[in-house]
């Protein structure tokens, strides 16, 4: 089956808002690929969307009959051999997750009918993105199994600076037009991947697992403590640990960040500090966009969860477990609350709505920069997403 799809999953779409809100499941990057990317690899064919009908413009799926996979779902040589073995009549599971199965009519397909299949139960391990907080609890697996699927066969472009210092150079793999100088390169604990035409500025401390994608840049000092992931056509100094960059978006100066996820468009301004650890030491608790409140994660380490064209003023503090949504503008001193909903203008001493015709002008600008039009296919999207986020500010001041 040659037509692939990456289908959102009802029951997971919402646990991975706000980043969702403007991508299939299946469009978010984790390691160094997209999810999408990896199936790709495996597959030799683009994949489509099945997602929500705002975003299929941007994201549109195939025609035709196909093979509904999981977008959730990260893939292996191990498990695409079971996919692409699978019958017309057979759908393939993991304890209940569905993960494949054959649709002749994708556009209204939906993962209840899979139950009606002959379910062959996958018997490896499946790495499956089911909640926000799981894309850095894996990323640095993912970055593992995401390098030895983009370099294998390949040779890795020569490091010439001689001022530079590697650890394990058999680990390090450097991207055509790259460049690096008086850095330090540790791939002791996993690998190193520097991407095509990124930079790697004099004194950054670099370790691995960590991936710097295309056209991104570290800058002068910095320290990458590990399992993170830069997106391309990011900047990013300062202190970064097991945070995820989707891409197109900036941590340029000093300060902390760790146990994160940024969505792309995002930009956090000079000494931005996310706490990663409550000082009592408990388990750390999120929003949760499906029970309209707070929940556990059952992790001790949780920092920022940051949606699609959020910015933060310099010096802003988030406090452990903040979600910040899509186009949401953070300022002043103190601690803003942990769940600021989209489109929210302010911080700790209140908030107000920053208006689509405003959010534009800011989208527009930073877009261009970057050779990027913000065009009416984001304006449709980013206008639903205001429309149903809604409900969450409840305040009704104007930015």
């Amino acid at each position: 089956m040659d037509n692939l799809i990456l289908f959102d999953d009802p029951a997971i779409r919402g646990s991975l808002l706000p980043f969702t809100f403007t991508r299939p499941i299946g469009d978010i990057r984790v390691g160094i690929l997209k999810i999408s990317e990896k199936w790709e690899k495996y597959s030799g064919d683009q994949p489509g969307f099945l997602t929500q009908d705002y975003l299929s413009v941007k994201f549109p799926k195939r025609e035709g009959a196909a093979l509904m996979v999981n977008g959730a779902v990260c893939p292996d040589q191990m498990l695409w051999s079971a996919i692409h073995q699978l019958k017309s009549t057979e759908s393939l599971w993991s304890n209940n997750l569905l993960v494949a199965a054959f649709s002749e009519n994708p556009g209204s397909f939906h993962p209840d009918q899979a139950k009606s299949l002959t379910k062959i139960h996958y018997e490896g391990s499946v790495t499956a993105i089911q909640k926000s907080w799981h894309i850095f609890q894996v990323n640095a697996a993912e970055i593992r199994k995401d390098y030895e699927l983009i370099t294998a066969g390949r040779r890795s472009e020569p490091l010439e600076d001689p001022h530079t210092i590697v650890y394990n150079a058999s680990q390090v793999f450097i991207e055509l037009g790259a460049k690096i100088k008086a850095a330090v390169l540790n791939a002791e604990g996993g690998p190193i991947y520097i991407g095509k035409n990124a930079e790697v500025q004099e004194g950054s401390l670099i370790r691995g697992p960590f991936a710097l994608c295309e056209g991104s840049t570290v800058n002068m000092g910095a320290k990458m403590r590990g399992d993170t992931t830069v997106g391309p056509f990011s900047k990013v100094g300062g202190e970064i640990s097991n945070a995820v960059l989707f891409g197109y978006s900036n941590k340029g100066h000093e300060g902390f960040l760790g146990n994160a996820v940024i969505g792309e468009w995002c930009n956090l301004g000079a000494d931005t500090n996310t706490s990663n650890l409550k000082n009592n030491y408990a388990e750390v608790k999120i929003w949760d966009y499906t029970k309209g409140g707070f929940t556990n994660t059952g992790l001790q380490f949780c920092g920022l969860m940051m949606g699609d064209h959020a910015k933060a003023g310099i010096n802003t503090m988030f406090n452990t477990g903040t979600v910040v949504g899509v186009g949401a503008n953070v300022f002043g001193d103190g601690f803003p609350r942990n769940f600021i909903p989209s489109f929210s203008w302010g911080g700790a001493s209140g908030f107000s709505t920053f208006q689509v015709r405003k959010f534009e002008e800011t989208a527009i600008a930073v877009m261009k920069r970057r050779g990027m039009e913000y065009n009416q296919t984001e304006k449709e999207i980013i206008q639903k997403v205001f429309d149903l986020t809604r409900h969450y500010r409840i305040w009704d001041k104007e930015a």
